[in-house]
């Protein structure tokens, strides 16, 4: 008997000890929610409602305007590149070099073939001055000096053809030497020395920095109302910067998939700005009500805005979505708030 007592008093102190730790033997509190704290209706600040131009943001990307890839007019290798991804280049700068022993050697070919034919058309000449000669004075006949005529004419037409020629021979020597047609920064290289380049191979590709532009696809509704001229404003998020760009022209043809329209606007000169960036474009959409409130009376937790609103002399947290800034401390209230609503401050932590 004594060795069933001693485990059954064991486990009667088990369950005790399980039901003590679940609070068996505490008092209970009902769960339920505590009741809000009055406030003080002071320093309460109304949700603010006004009447104001709307515009709506657009997607866009910036472009240069001016752009250029630059490839080779011969089949050559190349023995020299001069300029790297990021370099400023100016207009007629040397680019890339190409071998031209070969096209050097064809110039000089045609450099001697000039002079040869200029010693024979000399020669020609005055064979053909002499034939005059003899034939006013009845020595030989017409055919013979029609001849001579012919062989000085074959000749200058052969000497125009050999300085042709070499003028074709020296263009392509030029051809060797690629240099830049525009003023502007080198996006990338294509081609390393020891390549060969063939025509119409891009090479480098080259933008003018300022001739950047924003290209946007705006739909139909907002597109019809805008106009060449007219001032929009961009935005750029990676850097965290708004500019005013000019449009500068609308295609007059809509996408026949998205019923859009591409506009572009050219942007002011930046150091900062890329072609293929992201953009947002404002496009002016009429007017709308919006809410204000002061910003000092929204606070940040973790990712979301919270503002304390008075609802029957409690103060109530809600979450809000938040707009742009509206100068002198004011903040637009997307959702979250309603007209007439008494924001509190934020509470002390």
């Amino acid at each position: 008997m004594k060795k069933l007592m001693l485990p059954l008093l064991a486990l009667v102190g088990l369950v005790l000890v399980v039901a003590w730790m679940a609070g068996t033997f505490s008092e209970r509190i009902e769960p339920a929610l505590a009741p809000p704290a009055d406030v003080s209706m002071e320093g309460a600040f109304p949700v603010v409602s006004e009447i104001a131009a709307y515009s709506e943001p657009v997607p866009a990307s910036v472009e240069a305007k001016e752009t250029t890839l630059i490839s080779s007019r011969l089949l050559a290798r190349i023995t020299s590149v001069e300029v790297r991804a990021g370099d400023q280049v100016e207009e007629g700068q040397l680019l890339l070099t190409l071998e031209k022993k070969d096209l050097l050697a064809r110039a000089q070919q045609a450099r001697d073939r000039i002079r040869a034919v200029e010693a024979r058309l000399t020669e020609a000449r005055e064979n053909l001055r002499r034939a005059e000669e003899l034939h006013q004075r009845g020595l030989i006949a017409i055919a013979d000096r029609d001849a001579a005529r012919a062989d000085a004419a074959s000749l200058e037409a052969e000497l125009s053809s050999a300085r042709q020629a070499l003028e074709e021979s020296e263009a392509a020597v030029a051809f060797s030497e690629i240099r830049s047609p525009i003023a502007g920064r080198v996006v990338d290289r294509f081609a390393e020395p020891g390549d060969t380049a063939s025509p119409g191979a891009k090479l480098l590709s080259l933008y003018n920095p300022f001739s950047l532009r924003v290209e946007a696809r705006v739909r139909e509704q907002l597109a019809l109302s805008l106009q060449t001229g007219t001032e929009l404003e961009v935005e750029i998020p990676s850097l965290g910067r708004t500019y005013t760009a000019r449009i500068e022209e609308i295609v007059p043809a809509a996408d026949p998939g998205s019923r859009s329209f591409l506009v572009k606007a050219l942007l002011p000169s930046e150091k900062s700005l890329m072609p293929g960036m992201y953009a947002r474009v404002r496009v002016p959409a009429g007017e709308r009500e919006r809410l204000l409130i002061p910003a000092d009376r929204v606070a940040r937790v973790g990712q979301l805005d919270v503002v304390w609103v008075a609802e029957q002399d409690k103060a109530v947290r809600r979450f809000v979505r938040l707009g742009r800034p509206s100068g002198e401390g004011m903040l637009e209230v997307v959702s979250g708030l309603s007209a007439g609503d008494a924001v509190l401050p934020v509470p002390l932590q």
